[in-house]
C-alpha cells in the first residue's frame, strides 16, 4: 500500500473519491490506524476567494469517503465512528462555497459531515496533515466552484464503496422487528423521536438540538406506556442515530404498529417574533395543508433525509409526496388518526401550552402509513427561550409523556368499546 505523505491528494476532477488516508506507524511502513476511538475536537472553515476549505481536527487517522450530491448541492464525508467536541453552533455559519454545514452519527458505527454549498463544486483535493508537536491531525477538504453543466448528475452514484444501506436507507432497526400481530395481543405503539444523528433538527435559542429534546420525550413515554403493561412499545430510534424517513416508515409497517406517534419540536427564523411563538400542534396526514405554515412544516420535516445527506429533490420525489393518494385518506387510518389527535390535543392542553390552532394537517411523509392511525407532534418552539428552557427539564418531560400516555389509555378504551 502507498505510503500517503503530509501533503493534500489530489483529487480533481471526481465528482465521487474514496479517501484511503492513513497515516505511517514506524519507519518506512505504512499501517492504518484503528477508526474507532476517534474524536473530533475543531472545525475552521477557509476561504481565499478562489478555493474553501473545510478542515477538521481529528485524533487519529481514519479511512473516509467523500463525495458530492445535488439538488440541492452538497458534499458528504462519511467517517467511521467519531464522537464530536465541537461548539454547539459550529455549522450554522459558512464561509466561501460553503453555507452552513452539519454532523453526527449517521448510523451504527458511522459519522457523517454534510457541507451545503451555494452552487456545484469540485473537490480539488482531500487530505491529512500532522499537527506540529501533537498526535492530533488536520482533515481537509478543499472545493472549488464549478458550473453545472460541467458538473452534471453529481450525485456520487460511481462511488464503489457507496450502497443502499449506506445511504440509510435500508439500516437495520434499532429494535427487532419479528413480531407479527395477532388476535388479542396487546397493540403495538411506535414512538418515533424525529430527527437524530447527523441531523439535529431546529435549534434552540441556546442551540439546544431538537433531536435531543424529543428523544428525552420519547423515552419518557415508552417508559410510561410500559408501565400501564397495556401495549408493546416501540421505537425507531433509541439513541442518537440517524435514520431515514422510508426506514422509519418500514419499521412502523413490519412491527404491525396500531398507533404511530412521531415526536418533534418547532424553531422560528425570526428572531424579532420567536420569543412571542410557543405551544404545541398536533399534525394529521393531509394531502392538502390545512393552511400555509402546515405546509411549510411539512416540506421542512419532509427534507430530514436531504439534511443528512441522502439522495436529492428529485430522488425523494417530493412532488409525489404532496400529492398522496386520495384513497389513502379514505382508509379508515384516516378517521382513526383524526380521533386520536382530537383526544391527545384535549389532554397535551391540560398539561403544557398548546398553540394557538392545536390541531393541523399537511403531506407529512412519515405520516403515510396505510396500516396504522398515525400523528405526528410539535410539542413546542425552540426558538422560545422560556420554551426552549421547559422542554429542557425533566419534569416538563415526563407531564408531557404522561398527557400522551393518559390520550393512549382513552383511545383505546374508545376503540375497545366500539368493537364488537
Amino acid at each position: 500500500m502507498a505510503r500517503f505523505s503530509e501533503h493534500l491528494w489530489n483529487a480533481r476532477f471526481l465528482p465521487a473519491i474514496v479517501l484511503g488516508l492513513m497515516l505511517a506507524l514506524g519507519v518506512g511502513r505504512a499501517q492504518a490506524l484503528p477508526d474507532r476511538g476517534v474524536e473530533a475536537t475543531a472545525v475552521r472553515l477557509f476561504d481565499d476567494g478562489k478555493a474553501t476549505t473545510f478542515e477538521l481536527t481529528i485524533s487519529k487517522g481514519l479511512t473516509a469517503q467523500v463525495y458530492t450530491l445535488a439538488n440541492p448541492y452538497r458534499v458528504v464525508l462519511d467517517l467511521p465512528d467519531m464522537t464530536f467536541h465541537l461548539d454547539a453552533a459550529a455549522g450554522k455559519k459558512g464561509r466561501g462555497v460553503i453555507s452552513a454545514f452539519r454532523y453526527g452519527l449517521f448510523a451504527e458505527h458511522k459519522a457523517r459531515v454534510v457541507l451545503d454549498t451555494t452552487g456545484p463544486v469540485r473537490i480539488a483535493s482531500a487530505g491529512m496533515t500532522r499537527v506540529p508537536g501533537s498526535k492530533a491531525l488536520k482533515l481537509a477538504v478543499v472545493l472549488v466552484p464549478m458550473d453545472a453543466a460541467a458538473f452534471g448528475g453529481g450525485t456520487g452514484a460511481t462511488l464503489a464503496a457507496a450502497s443502499p444501506s449506506d445511504l440509510g436507507s435500508d439500516m437495520a432497526p434499532p429494535e427487532s422487528a419479528d413480531r407479527k400481530h395477532k388476535d388479542n395481543a396487546k397493540p403495538v405503539i411506535v414512538i418515533d423521536p424525529g430527527h437524530g444523528g447527523i441531523d439535529p433538527g431546529a435549534l434552540g435559542a441556546n442551540n439546544v438540538a431538537e433531536k435531543w429534546v424529543v428523544l428525552a420525550v420519547a423515552l419518557q413515554l415508552k417508559a410510561a406506556l410500559a408501565k400501564t403493561r397495556r401495549y408493546d412499545v416501540r421505537m425507531t430510534r433509541t439513541d442518537d442515530v440517524f435514520v431515514s424517513l422510508d426506514r422509519r416508515l418500514k419499521f412502523s409497517a413490519e412491527n404491525d404498529a396500531d398507533l404511530f406517534i412521531s415526536l418533534h419540536a418547532d424553531s422560528i427564523e425570526e428572531k424579532s417574533i420567536a420569543d412571542s411563538i410557543r405551544g404545541a400542534t398536533i399534525y394529521t396526514l393531509s394531502d392538502k395543508a390545512s393552511d400555509e405554515q402546515a405546509r411549510l412544516m411539512a416540506d421542512k420535516e419532509n427534507a430530514s433525509d436531504l439534511i443528512a445527506g441522502v439522495g436529492s429533490m428529485n430522488q425523494e420525489g417530493g412532488e409525489e409526496v404532496k400529492n398522496i393518494l386520495i384513497d389513502l385518506l379514505k382508509r379508515e387510518t384516516s378517521n382513526f388518526s383524526a380521533d386520536f389527535s382530537h383526544v391527545l390535543a384535549k389532554k397535551l392542553g391540560q398539561a403544557i401550552t398548546m398553540s394557538r390552532i392545536p390541531r393541523k394537517s399537511a403531506a407529512f411523509k412519515v405520516l403515510k402509513q396505510t396500516h396504522a392511525p398515525s400523528v405526528l407532534v410539535e410539542l413546542g418552539y425552540m426558538s422560545n427561550s422560556a420554551e426552549e428552557q421547559e422542554m429542557m427539564t425533566g419534569a416538563w418531560q415526563y407531564k408531557v409523556a404522561e398527557a400522551i400516555t393518559s390520550a393512549v389509555q382513552s383511545y383505546f378504551s374508545k376503540r375497545t368499546v366500539a368493537q364488537p
